[in-house]
């Protein structure tokens, strides 16, 4: 990432140099600034005398090596000093209980040593950019920008009908009820569910999200109950207390919908392999652009299931439902891009305006934060005008490349290629003319957008 960086500080907290170091460095070249502390007392000095965007804490120190207390101790004073800063715990490999307990006190997640470079990169920029969406919704309440607080892509609305579903958020999100996030491909859903969960009394606990439409179904049981053999936990358990998203709910198998409904009910859940039960506190968030009671109707989605995630529900409206949010939403993804990129802050001409106000966004929301990143990608200009966002002509957008440089150019046709092909990184792939790990590999050197954080 170039420029300066534009989130608060990182803690790194480990008793070895070597650690600090490696992982100092690794972070620092994504843009990151890094803090270290080489003790509990000093990483409690530093977060009680700056602000922090997330800590990354090591389990064990040199006086208590084995057991974890120290560690466990650290995550909650931690989250006393600095309730607003994410935790990322680092734990070896198999210390499940000690990451259960870690994340039943404060911790977002876990990362396991030694780390996967991806891994570690995905998570704490995940936590910052959470902690960054927090603070900008601090300030927003702060100014009266906006009726209530969220995410800026959801929230930064003028439109009646939007403002509608946020006064309905905030009721739904004090509550504890399932929820069911309904709206086309593109329109926010998982922002919102991410919303529900802030706002609500679980914000300072796990909040997991799993893709059920990417899940195979040879490792539903394992990835959401977990393997007692693996000493590995699932979604269910990492949750425990906080909130679990579902995206793409309609996707699961229907001989797998039993064994989910069991544990919505129960609250209860065996790994694989385990005959010990074990009880869960969660909130189950679930999301789908489709129709789940014509699929109840047609035997494809299980009803008893239905009723538990659909206690409430919310449906976001498509953008072209909601025209006075289109130029508002275009220049927090403007403004958001520039800062990325390190570049001046660049502005839309009338004409770029009136084009976004006249075009039917079909894919909504996505689709609007993409041809923001193309016209930023594609233009040096101060001010983009119509032809940068290239609405009616997105096909013609290789016609560009001659002004941009060669790793911007790799980035927009990436880009392309994923909204083309839904995300969908096998078919992307394929059109890029690469291998899937080639595609793998070029995501995480140009730090694009997880294709699995999705808008909708």
């Amino acid at each position: 990432m170039n420029g300066t960086p534009i989130h608060a500080p990182v803690l790194v907290v480990d008793d070895h140099a070597d650690i600090r170091l490696a992982m100092g460095m690794l972070l620092r070249s994504e843009g990151l600034s890094i803090v270290e502390a080489a003790s509990p007392e000093a990483a409690c000095d530093i977060a009680s005398s700056q602000a922090l965007a997330c800590a990354i804490v090591d389990l064990n120190y040199t006086t208590d090596t084995t057991s974890g207390h120290e560690g466990l101790e650290l995550v909650s004073r931690l989250r006393e000093l600095a309730p607003a800063m994410s935790l990322v715990v680092m734990t070896e490999w198999g210390s499940i209980d000690l990451t259960v307990e870690a994340m039943r006190r404060g911790a977002a997640d876990f990362i396991e040593k030694p780390w996967n470079r991806a891994r570690l990169l995905n998570t704490v920029w995940a936590q910052v950019n959470l902690h960054g969406m927090r603070e900008e919704n601090r300030r927003l309440r702060a100014e009266s920008l906006l009726s209530r607080a969220g995410p800026a892509a959801v929230c930064a609305t003028e439109s009646s009908a939007m403002r509608r579903v946020l006064e309905l958020v905030d009721r739904i999100a004090k509550g504890d009820s399932n929820v069911l996030v309904l709206g086309e491909n593109g329109t926010g859903k998982s922002m919102l569910a991410r919303d529900i969960h802030a706002l609500s009394p679980r914000a300072m606990h796990p909040f997991i999200r799993m893709d059920m439409g990417s899940l195979p179904e040879s490792r539903f049981m394992d990835d959401m109950f977990g393997d007692e053999s693996g000493m590995r936990p699932g979604r269910f358990e990492l949750a425990h207390r906080g909130s679990l998203v579902l995206e793409e709910v309609s996707t699961i198998p229907l001989f797998q919908q039993v064994r989910l409904l069991r544990v919505i009910e129960e609250g209860e859940l065996e790994r694989i392999g385990s005959g010990q039960t074990r009880r869960v506190d969660v909130r189950v968030i679930s999301t789908t652009n489709a129709d789940l009671e014509a699929a109840a109707r047609a035997s494809r989605f299980r009803l008893d299931l239905l009723y538990r995630l659909n206690a409430m529900q919310v449906r976001l409206p498509a953008l072209r439902d909601r025209q006075e949010d289109i130029v508002p939403l275009a220049r927090h993804f403007l403004l958001r891009e520039c800062r990325r990129l390190g570049r001046d802050a660049a502005r839309f001409s009338p004409s770029a305006e009136r084009a976004m106000r006249a075009y039917t966004w079909p894919g909504n929301i996505r689709e609007l934060e993409h041809a923001v990143e193309r016209a930023v990608l594609s233009t040096k200009e101060a001010e983009l005008d119509a032809d940068a966002l290239a609405l009616q002509r997105q096909d013609d957008a290789p016609l560009l490349l001659d002004r941009i440089t060669l790793p911007e150019a790799e980035q927009l046709l990436i880009q392309q290629a994923l909204e083309r092909n839904e995300n969908n990184l096998q078919r992307a792939a394929d059109a890029l003319g690469i291998s899937r790990q080639s595609l793998y590999r070029r995501l995480d050197k140009r730090r694009l957008k997880d294709p699995f954080e999705p808008v909708d």
